[in-house]
This record gives C-alpha cells, sequence and structure tokens, in this order.
C-alpha cells in the first residue's frame, strides 16, 4: 500500500504528513511525524441517530508505553489505565474541533489519535490536533476545517 507524503517546514522542523497508507478500513486516517515523534490519527463516522439533541464526538488519545520505550514486565503485560495526560490531550483535540462540526450534524464521529513513537523534543499533543483536523477532512465529514495546534512559551519577554 503506497500512500502519500508530504512535508512541511515549520520553525526549524521537517513534519511529515502520510495519508492512505495506514488504517485503511478508517474513514480518514494520517500519520503524522516530527523527529522521532510519530502519532496516527483515524477519524469514522457512523449514521445518525434519531431524537438526540446534541454531537456523538468521542475524542481519544492513546499513548502507549512502547512509544517511550518501556515495556510492561510484570504480569499482566497490559497498558492499564490511561494516564491523566492523555485525557487531557484527549480533551485538547475534542474543544477546538467541536464547535466547526456544522449545528445540524447528529452522526457517531470517532476520532483516535494513537502515539506510536515519542521524542521528548516533539510534544505529541500538538500533532494530535492538527492530525486529527486532518483525518476529519479526509474522512469526507461536514466540518469548517481546517484547525491546527502550536504550542507558545513565554521565556523572558520573548515568546518561544
Amino acid at each position: 500500500m503506497q500512500g502519500q507524503t508530504q512535508s512541511i517546514s515549520f520553525d526549524g522542523r521537517e513534519i511529515r504528513l502520510t495519508t492512505g497508507r495506514f488504517a485503511p478500513q478508517a474513514g480518514g486516517s494520517v500519520l503524522v511525524e516530527c523527529g522521532d515523534t510519530a502519532v496516527l490519527v483515524t477519524a469514522t463516522r457512523s449514521g445518525g441517530r434519531e431524537g438526540i439533541d446534541f454531537l456523538p464526538l468521542i475524542c481519544d488519545y492513546e499513548e502507549r508505553l512502547y512509544a517511550a520505550g518501556r515495556i510492561p514486565g510484570s504480569y499482566p503485560r497490559r497498558e492499564g489505565r490511561p494516564p491523566e495526560r492523555a485525557t487531557l490531550t484527549a480533551r485538547l483535540i475534542d474543544r477546538p474541533m467541536r464547535p466547526l462540526f456544522p449545528g445540524w450534524l447528529r452522526d457517531d464521529l470517532q476520532v483516535v489519535a494513537t502515539c506510536l513513537s515519542l521524542d521528548e523534543r516533539v510534544p505529541a499533543d500538538v500533532l494530535a490536533v492538527t492530525g486529527a483536523s486532518i483525518a476529519t477532512l479526509l474522512a469526507g465529514i461536514p466540518f469548517n476545517g481546517p484547525m491546527a495546534a502550536v504550542r507558545v512559551g513565554l521565556l523572558g519577554d520573548d515568546f518561544v
């Protein structure tokens, strides 16, 4: 399976976007890579439900231990409960996306971001938010996007 790769230079770093290669059963999928950080984001849509007055959007961020080079060594060898950071990252994906969907949309939507590899110098949450927008657009879901995320910090009097 081939796929398409597009590279973007941002702040001296290269961000690679690969579509059409991973998760073929999802409506839309993109692998976002920067440095050694890689996040696979998928978006799916199923038929609408009657009698609801809200958008059933599920955003999930999965942070695997193997992404940081840690393998569970005790019995049982499972990932366990997701850390609080994963819950906060899922909210970070959900909050900017939700207002960009049309008010009439009542379909079940699911956006899942899975961190496959982690580089401590490149935050995976920023890549996950950007990837969520791309995957949603690729899935053909009505969406008033695109959107992207950046992280800004204040160091002394300078924004970095």
